[in-house]
């Protein structure tokens, strides 16, 4: 006789159908059922802290460019993690998050560990949120969450699953789930496309401004990339990162690199002015932070956006947009664009800042450049370097550089771990600030169970220091809570069996980290600064 199969292994074979084997979790009571009854053939990585498996697995995702399993627990867990799903949500990054409910006919009495409202808990946070309706629901609304989760804009999404749903008898027509995709047109329409080129040729000084977007489709394929560099080449387009950048999206050291613009209104228009056009690839228009009222721009500067995002496209204060595939639309620009037939020389720096009292955070950044490798891969989550990094690290590819989409702390420890775990050839080294290092400290257990190849480097100037510079902006320097001591990264380092140095000046932190790097497993520097 036949054994009548799960709604369990029917899922399972969902995930296989996908390539989600790997599950980034942090296991409560609900989940139980679920977790012991998947095949050998899944990898659990267990996080200590919901927050810290939803910022590895969103390592993970940006570095296979793939949807990621995510298993919280409840309300409960999820809610721990959510500061890490902002991140998630504006980082475009395709994770499938599952959550266990109570059993199914106490949920509405609200018992212990039931989520009452569970399609609502992540709401705006997630693309696409629901409970199912019955238990026989299940696998099919697993397989619409994974295309919900990869369709363009992609985005987290979220699915409560009650625990006794996953013995329950599956229908025998969710073998037709495996065979399903969903494919959609990306292209742009072609009398759009054929007005922006003819606006681009016809400007005299345009500026490309990029986003996160472009590295994404780079990381799909890195002939966009190329396109990239041939459009921005033919055009002589000044290149600006735009505000806020999650990825790094062009090479910072091309010629026509010309940093990153910064995230206030007025600081933007001072950027761009001179640009009679302005060409946004693959990032809002803009992703301000600190109020700076004004004129959005100078009078007669045309502004052109390319997203994948049709809500990014229509929530923007200015400018004409076209929606679609951003890899397609560059590739197609690249080919259309009239060549000036004019190469700029290259670029020069300044020598990063010094201080008498000590290594500054800029040194530390010209030491990971001078000491780069091929296979480093970098991960930062320190505020107060985040427009140094892309001008002094030299990031020539895509998928190089990474940064918390919308600032929530706690992601650059996790999401390094996540990130070596996916690619176990790279070496990820993570800057991360003293005060953010504490949001996501437990990714040390991870790394250490898991034996990855990560530099953590904790920038370490007694507080939080981007805070302190906002202060000083808005006036109101004599905030409390904003300096921290006594915190011995070191010794926390290797309670979790990480192995961990002190340095102080930029010799000490040239030495400890060229060891770091040809270490085989897991490594922090507490790099002390002024």
């Amino acid at each position: 006789m036949r054994q009548q199969r799960t709604v369990l292994d029917a899922s399972a074979e969902v995930f296989r159908a996908h390539g989600m084997t790997v599950i980034f979790g942090n296991p409560g009571s609900n989940e139980l059922p679920f977790l012991a009854g998947l095949g050998d053939d899944f990898d659990f990585v267990l996080g200590l802290h919901e927050q810290a498996v939803l910022g590895m697995a969103e390592g993970y995702a940006r570095a296979t460019g793939r949807p990621v399993l995510v298993n919280l627990h409840a309300a409960s867990g999820t809610g721990n993690a959510m500061g890490a799903l902002t991140n998630a949500r504006y980082a475009n990054i395709p994770l499938v998050v599952l959550a266990g409910q109570q059993v199914r006919r106490t949920v509405g009495q609200e018992t212990m560990l039931a989520s009452a409202e569970a399609g609502m808990l992540t709401y705006p946070l997630t693309k696409f949120a629901h409970e199912p309706l019955a238990a026989a629901d299940v696998p099919r609304t697993l397989s619409q969450a994974i295309f919900e989760a990869t369709a363009q804009p992609r985005g987290p999404v979220y699915v409560s699953v009650p625990l006794d749903d996953w013995m329950e008898p599956a229908l025998d027509d969710d073998a037709l789930l495996l065979a399903r995709t969903v494919d959609t047109a990306g292209g742009a329409a072609p009398e759009a496309l054929a007005e922006l080129l003819a606006a681009l040729n016809g400007a005299e000084n345009p500026a490309i401004v990029l986003g996160p977007q472009v590295d994404a489709a780079g990381v799909a394929d890195r002939s966009v990339f190329d396109a990239l560099i041939d459009l921005v080449e033919r055009t002589d387009g000044t290149v600006y990162i735009a505000p806020s950048p999650p990825r790094g999206p062009f090479p910072s050291k091309h010629p026509n690199f010309a940093g990153v613009l910064v995230p206030g209104i007025e600081s933007v228009r001072r950027g761009l002015t001179g640009h009679d056009l302005v060409l946004v690839i693959g990032a809002p228009i803009f992703r301000y932070h600190r109020w700076e009222p004004g004129a959005y721009l100078e009078p007669g500067t045309a502004v052109w956006q390319v997203t994948a995002d049709a809500s990014e496209a229509a929530r923007a204060p200015f400018g004409r947009a076209v929606v679609g595939d951003v890899g397609r639309v560059v590739t197609a620009l690249a080919e259309g664009a009239v060549d000036r037939g004019r190469r700029r020389p290259a670029r020069l720096l300044e020598a990063a800042s010094t201080s008498p009292d000590g290594m500054t955070g800029t040194e530390i950044i010209e030491v990971l450049n001078e000491q780069r490798t091929d296979r480093v891969i970098y991960v930062n989550e320190t505020t107060t370097l985040d427009l140094d990094y892309l001008e002094r690290v030299d990031i020539d590819g895509p998928g190089q550089y990474h940064f918390p989409a919308s600032g929530g702390l706690g992601f650059g420890l996790p999401a390094a771990v996540g990130y070596a775990i996916a690619k176990p050839e790279a070496t990820v080294v993570a800057t991360v600030g003293d005060g953010s290092a504490n949001y996501g400290i437990t990714a040390l257990y991870t790394a250490a169970q898991r034996g990855t190849r990560t530099v953590f480097v904790i920038v370490n100037n007694g507080g939080y220091g981007a805070l302190a510079g906002f202060a000083q902006r808005m006036g109101v320097p004599d905030v409390p809570g904003l300096k921290l001591g006594g915190i011995d990264f070191v010794a926390i380092a290797q309670g979790y069996g990480v192995p961990g140095v002190r340095t102080s000046t930029r010799e000490e932190f040239a030495r400890a980290y060229a060891e770091a790097l040809a270490a085989e497993g897991p490594v922090l520097i507490d790099a002390r600064v002024v």
